[in-house]
């Protein structure tokens, strides 16, 4: 099943949620969630810097990713990026696979 990891980053009355609630409650939120959509987590973490939560999901496919990252940001509590993760083997079969491509500037 494809992975894609969730980047998120709260907005304040998300943060504040976040704070009320506790971190093993939004874990099994986003556990439910992916069970929801027909997936599983994988990862759940909290960080500081930049980002505020680093989540890798396994999901059916894409439309189930863009379906949940459109739903969270809907909320107006966090923002999320997505990121389709790749297997070593994913790369493998992926460099077998040669795209006719010209590059800009190209005259081919």
């Amino acid at each position: 099943m494809p992975r894609y990891m969730f980047i998120v980053n709260y907005a304040p009355q998300g943060a504040k949620a976040l704070m009320d609630s506790g971190g093993s409650a939004r874990r099994t939120a986003v556990e439910k969630t992916a069970s929801s959509l027909g997936g599983k987590l994988q990862t759940f973490d909290f960080a500081l810097g930049a980002d505020d939560v680093y989540t890798i999901l396994e999901l059916p496919d894409e439309r189930a990713a863009a379906a949940l990252a459109l739903t969270v940001s809907g909320t107006g509590m966090a923002h999320v990026r997505t990121v389709v993760l790749l297997s070593p083997e994913d790369l493998d079969a992926t460099a077998q696979l040669r795209p006719d491509y010209t590059p800009p500037g190209s005259s081919r």
